[in-house]
């Protein structure tokens, strides 16, 4: 096979390839160096390139099958890991020049899962500094480029990944989501993702650079990205796993029986009446026809409360950032301090005490009650990511309010713990297009098997080419 061949191909796909010997690791391997060579130049979005380590890897995952071991699920598929994610003898850097060299002593348990599984971690991706903006740009590594558009966002944190998945440099990436950072680069890119429940894949740094807060711990959580469904399911079970380092781990049952045919998917077309770009608004549409056609009944609806549940995010985030930002904002780039300072002049972050800090936990505890009470009869939600198309690189500076409003069907999500699965469903004026499948903790399987109906549907739109960098788009 081509390099553009192997390179177009998921990772379960390629799982069976390198299984059944109609292509070695090896060559997996190479194609996707090869295609970083080529097109990371123009994007960006890998940092660092593990090719002795991740070649090594593969001759003895090739030399494995040779002998007819029995290897794991993943066997001699290369993945990449997100830049604030630890992956042993590589830096943990957050997008930050000040920690270049943080370089990690183990695995974070998400890629301890994965190499388990016979996975080869390839590369690590860009992102934005310390993780915490909508947009990709390191002080350490520079910007991120949307292989769709380079004047546009990739979104964030983990564009850095959504961009090389999109461009066919990888088939597979862990990233992680505290406030949307899974779910946006998928829709502006057009990949598939999904952030799981809280307390569904356990967690855990040696290169922390704080004592997580309590927001951070009750909204982020780490996850998968692809350009199949398929190849999320996969990883995500693998993921489930328990790990003792984080006693925040639920055993939760990760396959459900199926939903009865006719289950009610809930679509909001414009979540709680605030506006929603129309672009956006069609790749809704298109896809509650096709999950009629697959057999679910499509109601439109409202998620109780949907506005208060978004601000929610604002202030709980916001209160334990703010405590902490004195000591960041010395070591952190221009683009980021940009983001924050726009945000906190235009009343997207607020000052919060600790006193509200608890009222707004409290508050979160009965609205989480009304959305599963909404999901006992409407087991799937229909909306979109963000309500507008990728903005415009440096907006999130400009035009932060509007965006942080766009968002509220991402944050609302975080603040909730629950899970979002996204999948995209084709191209607009030049750009992709996505949808937020979302459903009561937990219930991942019953989003995948929706997420899978959609995709069945939908035209492909990945593996491109960056304009300017060859290949077909």
């Amino acid at each position: 096979m081509t390099i553009r061949e192997l390179c177009t191909k998921g990772a379960v796909e390629l799982a069976a390839l390198i299984r059944h010997r109609d292509v070695s690791s090896r060559e997996v391997v190479d194609a996707h160096l090869a295609r970083i060579e080529a097109l990371n130049p123009t994007l960006n979005a890998v940092t660092t390139t593990l090719a002795v380590t991740a070649r090594d890897a593969a001759t003895a995952v090739d030399r494995a099958i040779a002998a007819g071991r029995k290897l794991g699920p993943l066997a001699g598929v290369p993945f990449t890991v997100k830049e604030n994610i630890d992956l042993a003898g590589t830096a943990t850097t957050w997008g930050l020049a000040a920690f270049a060299d943080q370089i990690a002593t183990a695995d974070a348990p998400t890629v301890s899962r994965l190499r388990e599984a016979g996975g080869i971690p390839l590369a690590r991706t860009n992102l934005p500094d310390w993780a915490f903006r909508w947009d990709v740009e390191s002080s350490n590594a520079g910007r991120t480029l949307n292989p769709w558009d380079a004047a546009r966002t990739p979104g964030g944190t983990s564009g850095g990944e959504a961009a090389a998945l999109a461009a066919g440099m990888t088939p597979l990436g862990l990233g992680n989501d505290l406030g949307g950072s899974l779910r946006v680069p998928a829709q502006m890119c057009g990949i598939a993702t999904i952030r799981p429940s809280r307390g569904r894949v356990a967690n855990h740094a040696v290169t922390q650079p704080w004592p997580e807060p309590i927001a951070f711990q009750m909204t982020n959580c780490q996850g998968p990205m692809a350009r199949r469904v398929a190849d999320l399911r996969l990883a995500l079970e693998l993921i489930s796993a328990p790990d003792v380092r984080d006693p925040r781990w639920t055993p939760a049952p990760f396959a459900l029986p199926p939903l009865a045919r006719g289950s009610r998917v809930a679509v909001l077309r414009d979540p709680a009446g605030g506006g929603i770009d129309p672009q956006v608004r069609a790749g809704i549409d298109r896809a509650a026809a096709w999950l009629a056609d697959a057999g679910y009944e499509i109601v439109d609806a409202e998620l109780p409360a949907l506005d208060a549940v978004a601000q929610a995010w604002f202030d709980a985030i916001w209160a334990d950032v703010g405590a902490l930002w004195p000591g960041m904002e010395p070591i952190t780039g221009p683009g980021e301090c940009g983001f924050v300072n726009a945000a906190l002049a235009a009343g997207v972050f607020k000052p919060v005490d600790q006193a509200a800090q608890r009222k707004v936990w409290a508050e979160i505890y009965e609205h989480a009650a009304a959305w599963n009470a909404f999901f006992a009869t409407h087991p799937i939600v229909l909306s979109p990511v963000c309500c507008e198309r990728p903005w415009l690189i440096n907006a999130d500076h400009t035009r932060v309010a509007e965006i942080a409003h766009a968002m509220r069907m991402v944050v609302a999500v975080n603040i909730l713990g629950l899970p979002g699965c996204v999948v995209p469903v084709g191209c607009d004026e030049g750009l992709p297009q996505a949808v937020q499948l979302v459903g009561a903790r937990f219930n991942e399987s019953w989003l995948l098997d929706a997420a899978q109906a959609i995709e069945d549907r939908a035209p492909v739109l990945t593996p491109i080419a960056p304009r300017g960098a060859g290949g077909k788009r």
